[in-house]
C-alpha cells in the first residue's frame, strides 16, 4: 500500500486527479521508492525478501487484490507486470555516491 501511494504521489503530486496506475508505472513507483529508502542496497533488501522481479511485485500485487485489499480493473493482468525491467540493470546501474556525501 504504501508503494502505490507513493507511486500516486509521483505521478500525479497532490493537485491532479488520480487515476488508475499500470503494472508498468507501480513497478517503476516501487523501484524508486526502493533506491530512496535503501539506496545501493535495494536489490539486497527486495532479494532477501524474495522478490527478484518486477513478476513478484505483481504477485504480491495480485495477492491482495485476492484478499480484497486492493481493486483492479478489467483490463489489468498479473502480465502487466512481467519484464517491466532487469532488476540488475535497474538498482544498480547508474547509481553513484555523490562525492559531498563520502567522507574523505
Amino acid at each position: 500500500h504504501e508503494g502505490i501511494g507513493f507511486t500516486a504521489k509521483r505521478l500525479f503530486g497532490e493537485t491532479k486527479k488520480p487515476r488508475h496506475i499500470t503494472g508498468a508505472e507501480l513497478a517503476e513507483g516501487l523501484r524508486q521508492m526502493a533506491l530512496e529508502r535503501w539506496g545501493m542496497l535495494a536489490r539486497t533488501v527486495l532479494e532477501r525478501w524474495g522478490i527478484v522481479s518486477t513478476m513478484d511485485f505483481g504477485r504480491i500485487v495480485y495477492a491482495l487484490i485476492d484478499a480484497q485489499m486492493l481493486a483492479r480493473c478489467d483490463e489489468d493482468s498479473l502480465e502487466d507486470f512481467r519484464g517491466v525491467y532487469d532488476f540488475r540493470k535497474a538498482f544498480e546501474a547508474g547509481y553513484r555516491i555523490k562525492p559531498d556525501t563520502v567522507n574523505a
